[in-house]
């Protein structure tokens, strides 16, 4: 099967992204839009920008912002009967992973038979749905231009994975406008998902030529400029930058896949409803640790990506290298060392391991772990 590299229609990037993803929209023939995010975003003033541009096309809308971090099958169905009982037959999403990923399920809703819970898994989805844009305000999750949407069952604890191309936004829009302020907690955990994205988009099988370049660019952008703008969140080259850099991860991973990172970071993150950046830059030197010993050589590069001058040293060494620029970041930016720190014991364990193992994400990983060695990474991540 030939290699697919799948993107949106369109991505704008850059200050004024906003305004013309507003022009494109305007060219479609539709009469009202969902806009759908969350309601601190709109209490602070992020969606001003988007409003003023939709009034001066005479572009009508309604807004949902129920959303929730790790947004839920209920709040996806909420959404839809929105969709419904407001007329609406376009999509606009404003947020981090959150909002957009909620966007996409209810499209998937509003396009497909079912409930939302039947399109868990990969290429389920029958019908792309309503015109979609994506607009992001975090460099972090590249949920504006992915297959992926992660939505949790809260009956079964669960939160769901599905992979389909269909899902991806028409327009992708990355305005550093829209990120400058973010406060440097979120600047730091959505930096990290996004740094995870790409090492585990480069260390995956599933790596291509087309990929590991965007990868390793945006593992060299986010180890120079994450730091200045969790300490300068003013800083608009620093947003530029990261916004770039979590693009580019997500044009690797969307095509290349995942790994064991995510597919353990999912659990507490569903059963805990913690910040998903966070477990994955807690969980990301421990997994690499247990992937290194059977792959160290593709870690070389991401060393040198990171800073850290390999010529003198093995693969091993080259590898043990990677990993600590990865710990040095993570402290550097003021991520938590453990679950513990999380509010995680080891009693909470037990019930993620079977749920991680069946994660889509873990077929990605280049070392094939046992469940028992899952147990371990997680009691390790404490």
């Amino acid at each position: 099967m030939a290699f697919a590299l799948n993107m949106p229609k369109l991505s704008l990037m850059g200050e004024g992204a906003v305004a013309d993803s507003i022009e494109v929209l305007n060219q479609q023939a539709i009469n009202k839009a969902l806009v759908v995010t969350d309601n601190n975003l709109l209490e602070l003033g992020i969606l001003d920008l988007l409003f003023s541009a939709l009034s001066k096309k005479g572009i009508e809308y309604h807004i949902f912002d129920q959303v929730t971090p790790n947004p839920t099958a209920e709040i996806v169905r909420k959404g839809y009967r929105e969709y419904l009982n407001n007329k609406c037959d376009c999509f606009i999403a404003v947020g981090g992973g959150s909002p957009v990923d909620c966007a996409k399920a209810i499209r998937i809703m509003a396009s497909n038979d079912g409930d939302i819970c039947d399109y868990n898994g990969v290429g389920k989805v029958t019908n792309a749905g309503d015109f979609f844009v994506a607009i992001n305000t975090t460099a972090g999750t590249a949920a504006e231009m992915t297959s992926n949407s992660v939505i949790t069952d809260e009956e079964n604890q669960v939160k769901m994975v599905i992979i389909d191309a269909k899902q991806i936004p028409d327009v992708a829009v990355n305005d550093p406008a829209l990120m400058v302020g973010l406060p440097a907690g979120i600047t730091a955990a959505t930096g990290m998902d996004a740094l995870t994205h790409a090492i585990e988009s480069y260390v995956t099988p599933g790596a291509h030529s087309l990929t590991e370049p965007t990868a390793l660019e945006s593992i060299r952008l986010i180890a120079q400029w994450l730091p200045v703008a969790v300490e300068d969140g003013g800083n608009i080259e620093a947003r530029d930058k990261l916004a770039c850099a979590q693009f580019l991860a997500g044009m690797s991973f969307n095509s290349a896949g995942l790994g064991l990172v995510h597919a353990m970071a999912h659990q507490p993150g569903a059963s805990h409803n913690l910040p998903h950046g966070v477990c994955n830059a807690i969980l990301l030197p421990i997994v690499c640790e247990f992937n290194a010993q059977t792959n160290p050589e593709r870690f070389r590069a991401i060393a040198e990506a990171m800073g850290a001058d390999t010529s003198m040293v093995n693969d091993i060494d080259a590898a043990n290298h990677a990993i600590a620029r990865i710990r040095q970041l993570s402290e550097l930016v003021g991520i938590p060392r453990g679950l513990s720190q999380l509010g995680i014991t080891e009693k909470d364990i037990g019930s993620w391991i079977d749920k991680a193992m069946l994660d889509p994400c873990v077929g990605g990983n280049p070392r094939k772990p046992t469940p028992d060695e899952v147990t371990a990474l997680f009691k390790q991540a404490l």
